[in-house]
């Protein structure tokens, strides 16, 4: 049996590519671009927040990045404010991971969003008592898709990296699992498309949340 449960954050457990594109697109208009489309944001976000403006500025015409770390101050500024914006959990998250956690299974979640945001999302959708430990985007720990965090989880929890599922829609989430040696998940109702989940070796692809508790009991 799975000991722990490692999740990604923005489109495995949140539906948040509404607060995302919102204050990108709020720091775009003050640069004098135009707001880029809330889908987009699908395929900008995964690889912490640099990126994700990188792409949108580059998008919306800045191929040079000529306004990149004016758009990092705007973008935190706005982001803190709006790190809730429409932010919801996907249908049957809530519930699956409470079944996980009734049958001992560790949780927590790794995410490239800033740290002091992803703390405020996770406590505010599920509460401060679901997760034992949320990771954000910190200096000094190298960001996914290194698989030095998801490592850093899986010691404080006492648990190996083989008894570990890691979960993710993304790339970036399965290179990062599959680096540290842990069974990755690849979820399809999040931001990128079941093909790019098979490119990148996910071990399991799945369609439905409640399909991590049969996952989780395997040996």
């Amino acid at each position: 049996m799975m000991k722990a449960c490692i999740f990604d954050l923005d489109g495995t457990l949140t539906d948040s590519v509404k607060s995302l594109a919102y204050s990108a697109n709020l720091t775009l208009k003050d640069l004098g671009y135009e707001p880029q489309p809330e889908d987009c944001f699908k395929l900008f976000a995964g690889d912490g927040r640099k990126v994700l403006l990188e792409r949108a500025l580059k998008a919306a015409g800045d191929e040079q990045l000529v306004h990149i770390e004016e758009a990092i101050t705007l973008y935190d500024g706005y982001f803190r404010k709006n790190s809730m914006y429409q932010v919801k959990p996907y249908s049957g998250i809530l519930e699956t991971i409470q079944e996980l956690k009734q049958k001992g299974i560790h949780l927590s979640v790794l995410s490239n969003k800033p740290h002091e945001e992803a703390v405020k999302v996770v406590e505010t959708v599920f509460g401060k008592e679901m997760f034992e430990i949320i990771r954000g985007q910190q200096e000094g720990i190298e960001r996914k898709p290194s698989p030095v965090g998801a490592l850093m989880i899986a010691e404080q929890l006492n648990v190996k990296p083989e008894e570990c599922l890691y979960i993710g829609d993304t790339n970036t989430d399965m290179q990062t699992g599959n680096s540290a040696g842990m069974n990755t998940v690849g979820v399809t109702w999040g931001f990128r498309e079941r093909k790019e989940l098979e490119e990148n070796h996910a071990k399991y692809i799945i369609d439905l949340p409640q399909e991590l508790v049969a996952l989780s009991e395997n040996k």
